[in-house]
């Protein structure tokens, strides 16, 4: 079991499940999310727009997850969570996140995925600061870890140099086993 550290594009990975950092809508946007939706095709699309609304125009809150097939990815699954907008740290945007990420290990491990790998949720429009998300990443995969025999392998994906260093920090802070590669080391490990 190990927790890893990659520097790359998420939708190039060839892991069990890919999570995705949605918005409440689960039809598209920005950053990780409308990038997912490109590199997925139009049937990703499709079949988040079948998922039920739970309220107009909501199919995933805050702090929960949702599982779609991968289409065109290299991924087989996509795990669709919704990261909270930073607001200044006191309404709940640790608790939020945090459950981002145990819901998802959770979801894997009901599915018996043996791999998944994360984005950096909420950092980027909803403003939610680096250090503090990787150290929230990194607590909740390796306290995941210690008590849980699936997903085997836990990717936190980094898009750039400055936040895979952070992540490389959080998880040697945190004494999880790491690994961290480039993005191009991973893709023939990978199956």
């Amino acid at each position: 079991m190990s927790i890893e550290v990659w520097q790359g594009d998420i939708t190039q990975l060839a892991v069990d499940a890919i999570v995705n950092a949605a918005n409440e809508t689960l039809l598209g946007g920005g950053g990780v999310d409308g990038a997912i939706h490109r590199a997925a095709g139009p049937g990703l699309l499709a079949e988040c727009e079948q998922l039920p609304e739970l309220r107009p125009g909501i199919r995933c809150p805050t702090g929960e997850v949702r599982a779609t097939s991968g289409h065109a990815l290299p991924a087989r699954h996509v795990f669709h969570t919704v990261g909270p907008v930073w607001r200044d740290g006191r309404h709940d945007e640790a608790a939020l996140l945090a459950n981002c990420y145990w819901q998802s290990l959770r979801l894997a491990e009901q599915m018996g995925l043996e791999s998944i790998a994360f984005p950096a949720i909420s950092c980027g429009v909803y403003g939610y600061p680096l250090h503090q998300a990787a150290h929230i990443a990194v607590t909740e995969t390796v306290t995941w870890q210690k008590s849980h025999a699936r997903p085997l392998r836990i990717i936190l994906v980094a898009y750039n140099a400055a936040a895979f260093k952070i992540y490389q920090q959080a998880l040697a802070d945190a004494g999880g086993t790491q690994k961290s590669h480039f993005l191009e080391d991973l893709k023939p490990a990978m199956g």
